[in-house]
């Protein structure tokens, strides 16, 4: 459609007419959420050298008692807005009053500082070097060379274009001597913010003279540059509150309807991913029926400062601010000062000074990280059940669909992985209830070891926090290279304390061999014939086979007739290059991880299945794994369990560097369990819990949320420990049974291959001693795939 043709539609339309359309685009673009920042607001200097004849922000000098605020006073501020969980800092401030008044001029000649931007720039560095904020400054207008100095040390910029009528500059008009509301230099300043790559607010101002045929002027100049640069990260329509003392303190405000109009006709021109947001106390009680009108955002809501530009106007209460948003059918969701989809391009749309802020600062949907628990970190889960609110019909169909063993699409799963509030229940029930029907009551865990034999390896996973090369000695402990013999030593006390299996994998130590793996094998099996020998990751196997020149498939024949007893499913991460790319660019591919899975189970060894998430990933990708895992369970049937395995972040190299999330968050991570659950049913009937990565309080949740087994005992678990977790090494029968317990069901021990254990095998484990040193053999120049021949 063109535009004239487009303007006579809107024009020739009532607000009630638009809503559905508008409406619909919104949810296309933004499903059950509207957004909001919790912020704080500083106003560093009220004074302005335009004449709004609508603003009662601006002051004269005498009508404040400083110019500017202090460094001391804005550090005040923003620790009170840090404390009451504030993650914005909004400055405001005049255009340029040292253009204007003397009393600028000289306080920022005290301060050292030769403009208001340049001021401006300290403290938002300030207050980012000094607190958890993260910047959104809103000068007014800038220069290209200002807007670039404020990138450094902000997250996002704006400014209101508000209108592209020029009759407003004219005597009698609202912006009547006022040099910075000139339309085209306001143009210009978002056109350079797009060139820049800096993420962008800016908006309408409604009611102030202009038509609504300028205000489709000011929205289609809009979605032009937006159109070009991409950049524009929210769009404000902000409806004109007259007030007293000011020269248009008699003019006539929009109504409601007035303003649904022009929120549906922006939707409608904007298009259903723009962020449209109205903010909530201008308009009284009736702010929730702009929810029906296209608008997905209510903009900042402060627990600490009023709305300086409009003080007489009072943030509603966040909690009704909630009951009224779900009134309305939809779930507020608290987003950063930088909106969801450049939150999560940050490499694009930050400096490399705050890319590594808004990537810790983030969930998985680029929605504010509203807890502070990590995987691994010994910090209390957050309480996320809710009392009422909808389930979005996207959820319910995926459930239901889940429920009758389809296979569902990725649109399905990422459904499900968006899951909050009465949503996120409605899937953990779902999966749980499954669980129960599928594995009954009953928890199960073996009792094993981890033999990790070496941590040298070729490979520079970005994740990785355990493996290192030979001259690593200083990072997270020595290198080392294990003598057979003190193998053969684990495995033999392993079974004295009741183990029916070691887990063995490893780096992959260049020279290695695979006789090396074969060698591993008759070790184990040389000390304790019995023992279950779960080795070998997809990208060990197919190291060994290349360095022998076998396939994949006679490799594995190998292995298996010398005592290989199953493989875990693990270096998956993520089944998707496009993420593989960034994790582990040197590892073997997706296709290559399934092939070599495929091949085992092909010649009759069973392995699990994992993933690795929340680093750089996004729910698109985790519904492409799990439908990968899932379809090729369907072809061979030769899956045990699917073990979902947060990222932990503390020690990897990729979080070190700025470039990913402090892993799940706690929704995410036990979503992972319930979404596992209902997406891979009936096909695999067991979903393991990690409770290393977990702890105890996060295993209870997913045993509550479609999770059925425990995993190992992991007695010397030592790759999470290397990547930062606080939840142990070992977590022995007794203390299992008890976690167990707690969580209403009935432990039981296991095989690998989840058959029944001797009783002589159950007693002892309950009757180990405590486990021995372990000696980290340091490594020699010697071939270990000769050593011990």
């Amino acid at each position: 459609m063109s535009d004239s043709a487009l303007r006579e539609r809107l024009l020739a339309a009532s607000a009630q007419e638009l809503a559905p359309e508008a409406a619909a685009l919104r949810d296309a673009g933004h499903g059950a959420f509207v957004s909001y920042s919790r912020k704080v607001f500083i106003p560093l200097t009220r004074l302005c050298r335009d004449v709004c004849r609508y603003c009662t922000f601006a002051a004269s000098p005498r009508e404040v008692a400083a110019a500017y605020m202090t460094p001391e006073e804005v550090l005040a501020v923003a620790r009170a807005g840090e404390q009451a969980g504030c993650r914005e800092a909004l400055f405001t401030l005049g255009d340029k009053p040292e253009l204007r008044y003397a009393a600028a001029r000289e306080q920022l000649a005290q301060l050292g500082y030769p403009s208001t931007i340049a001021y401006l720039t300290a403290m938002c560095e300030l207050v980012t070097k000094e607190t958890s904020l993260l910047a959104h400054a809103n000068p007014g207008v800038m220069t290209r060379e200002e807007m670039a100095m404020l990138r450094r040390v902000s997250v996002s910029q704006g400014i209101m274009l508000e209108s592209t009528s020029r009759r407003l500059m004219e005597k009698g008009g609202a912006h009547y001597g006022c040099p910075d509301k000139d339309p085209d230099l306001r143009l210009q300043v978002i056109r350079e913010a797009g060139e820049l790559g800096i993420p962008f607010t800016t908006g309408i101002l409604i009611g102030i003279g202009e038509t609504r045929e300028e205000r489709l002027d000011a929205l289609l100049a809009l979605r032009d540059l937006q159109a070009a640069h991409g950049h524009i990260q929210e769009v404000i329509v902000q409806n004109f509150r007259a007030k007293a003392d000011t020269p248009m303190a008699r003019a006539v405000e929009p109504g409601l309807e007035d303003l649904q109009w022009t929120v549906a006709a922006a939707r409608i021109v904007l298009g259903p991913a723009m962020n449209l947001q109205v903010p909530p106390n201008l308009s009284a009680a009736d702010y929730p029926t702009l929810i029906d009108a296209g608008i997905n955002d209510w903009g900042g809501v402060s627990p600490v400062t009023p709305d300086h530009v409009n003080p007489e106007m009072p943030w509603p209460q966040l909690d009704a601010l909630a009951r009224r948003t779900q009134e309305a059918g939809k779930q507020l969701v608290e987003r950063l000062a930088v909106y969801p989809t450049y939150a999560l391009a940050s490499s694009r749309w930050q400096d490399a000074n705050m890319a590594p802020r808004v990537w810790a600062a983030i969930d998985a949907h680029g929605f504010a990280r509203t807890d502070a628990w990590s995987p691994g970190a010994l910090v209390a889960p957050p309480v996320l059940h809710q009392a009422g609110g909808h389930v979005p019909v996207a959820v319910s169909v995926a459930i239901a669909r889940a429920e009758a063993g389809f296979e569902l699409s990725v649109s399905d799963i990422e459904a499900l992985f968006a899951a909050r509030g009465a949503a996120f229940d409605a899937v953990c029930a779902a999966a749980d209830a499954l669980r129960a029907a599928t594995c009954g009551e009953t928890v199960r865990f073996v009792v094993n070891r981890n033999i990790n034999y070496t941590n040298i390896c070729a490979y520079r996973c970005t994740f990785c926090a355990f493996s290192k090369s030979t001259g690593a000695a200083s990072l997270r402990g020595p290198a080392y290279d294990l003598d057979l013999a003190e193998v053969a030593r684990r495995v033999r006390e392993a079974w004295q304390r009741g183990a029916t299996e070691v887990c063995m994998q490893g780096g992959i130590h260049p020279q290695y061999t695979g006789d090396t793996y074969l060698q591993l094998l008759h070790t184990v099996k040389e000390a304790v014939p019995q023992m279950h020998v779960h080795a070998f990751s997809p990208l060990e196997v197919l190291h060994g086979a290349q360095t022998l020149g076998l396939s994949v498939e006679a490799f594995l024949v190998r292995l298996r007739d010398a005592g290989l007893g199953s493989l875990p499913g693990t270096a998956a991460e993520i089944l998707d290059d496009e993420m593989r790319a960034i994790l582990c660019p040197d590892k073997l591919t997706a296709s290559e991880w399934l092939q070599v899975i495929e091949a085992a189970h092909g010649v009759g060894l069973r392995t699990t299945a994992t993933i690795m998430f929340g680093h750089v990933d996004a729910p698109r990708h985790w519904a492409k794994h799990l439908l990968e895992i899932r379809r090729l369970q369907a072809r061979t049937g030769g899956f045990t369990e699917f073990v979902p395995l947060p990222f932990v972040h503390m020690e990897a190299p990729i979080f070190f560097k700025g470039r990913a999330r402090k892993g799940p968050t706690w929704r995410e991570a036990v979503l992972m369990h319930a979404v596992a659950r209902l997406v891979l049913h009936p096909l695999i009937p067991n979903i393991q819990v990690s409770w290393v990565k977990m702890g105890a309080q996060g295993a209870q949740a997913c045993l509550n949320a479609g999770a059925n087994d425990m995993g190992g005992t992991l007695t010397n678990e030592s790759i999470s420990r290397a990547a930062g977790t606080q939840h142990g090494q070992e977590m022995v029968p007794a203390r299992m049974n008890a976690l167990i317990e707690r969580a209403g069901r009935v432990p039981q021990q296991r095989t690998t291959l989840y058959g029944p254990v001797p009783q002589e095998r159950v007693d002892a484990s309950h009757a180990a001693a405590p486990v021995s040193a372990i000696v980290l053999t340091p490594p020699s120049r010697k071939s270990r795939a000769t050593a011990g021949a």
